[in-house]
């Protein structure tokens, strides 16, 4: 048995349950990991009011992330993962538990220069910013980025991302606070949307010219400033509508005329290959920078919690508090 975070109803933070359940048994081609910590995503707040069921198959615990060590392995492992291994890994769910089985393909080595703290804050944000500029956006050397919600998970790696490739990222944050934290990382240019237009900030940035790629989590409430940020036949790219889904006015006109391309992406609902591919490029042409001299990726993290702090930390995200990502430690720090 393992002890994990459970929701018998849909509903507030208040609704999560901290109690005993069977451990999973690794199946063909699995890995056990023995959870050190996982880390918070909006699309928990949605499972959790039951907005955002998991895959056909998956676990229906809560939780896209994990960082730990290599407990035991399934049947027909083929990579060469051992025991007491330090792994990170991207999970359809099962992260707010002791333990979770996750094939093998979505395991990635921690650098070893970071705790499994910081390493329970990249799966998720990390891989997703990656896969939006790389694999959707493809994003070039020399464009500019506008990144809303800059100071959050994906945020915040995004800038670093935009950087790495050699593109200039812009933000936008709901706090001097927060914009300032997204500059110290590598952000061009910030714009606090709820005291002025960051279309407005974007068109003085860029001389008139606009963002060759928008990341967009915010959906319906940013449509008209988005399209008048984007330069033409610039790329916004749609993966989240916290801001509604409902969109009034002229949107299709005003993105034909901006010759805009409009990419919506997700990543939780993507096939097994599809992760697997995405985990190789990023461990490959990212995960290196984390650990070299002198090298200015990072995760960022807000805050930390234990576990059965869930409930806290659940409400801390919805009250938009966290700059970073919200780490949970499942076994607490001082034992890790």
């Amino acid at each position: 048995m393992m002890q994990a975070v459970c929701v018998d109803v849909p509903g507030g933070p208040e609704n999560l349950l901290l109690r005993s359940v069977p451990r999973p048994q690794p199946k063909d081609g699995e890995v056990l990991i023995k959870v050190h910590a996982t880390a918070l995503n909006r699309a928990d707040l949605l499972q959790r009011r039951g907005l955002y069921p998991p895959p056909p198959g998956e676990s229906d615990i809560i939780g896209l992330e994990v960082a730990g060590t290599v407990d035991t392995l399934g049947p027909g492992v083929k990579r060469g993962w051992k025991p007491d291994d330090r792994v990170m890994a991207l999970l359809c769910g099962g992260g707010y538990a002791e333990y979770v089985a996750v094939p093998e393909q979505l395991l990635m080595h921690v650098p070893p220069n970071l705790t499994l703290c910081q390493a329970a804050a990249i799966p998720e944000a990390w891989l997703t910013a990656f896969q939006l500029l790389v694999f959707v956006a493809q994003v070039k050397e020399g464009e500019v980025v506008l990144a809303h919600a800059g100071a959050s998970g994906v945020g915040t790696a995004a800038v670093q991302l935009v950087r790495l490739f050699g593109a200039v990222p812009v933000v936008t944050a709901g706090s001097p606070e927060k914009l300032k934290m997204a500059e110290s990382l590598g952000a061009a240019a910030g714009f606090n949307y709820k005291e002025e237009s960051f279309a407005q900030g974007v068109h003085d940035f860029t001389g008139g010219k606009g963002a060759n790629v928008i990341l967009d989590c915010v959906g319906g409430s940013n449509w008209e400033q988005n399209v008048s940020s984007l330069a033409v036949d610039g790329r916004w790219v749609l993966y989240g509508t916290m801001g509604g889904r409902a969109v009034e006015g002229d949107l299709l006109g005003k993105l034909l005329s901006k010759r805009g391309h409009l990419l919506c992406s997700l990543l939780r609902s993507r096939s097994l290959q599809y992760k697997a591919d995405l985990v190789e490029a990023f461990s490959q042409t990212v995960l290196p920078h984390f650990s070299e001299q002198g090298s200015f990726l990072k995760p960022v993290i807000d805050s930390t919690f234990n576990l059965e702090s869930i409930a806290e930390a659940h409400g801390h995200m919805e009250a938009n508090k966290n700059t970073g990502k919200i780490v949970i430690n499942v076994i607490p720090q001082e034992t890790q």
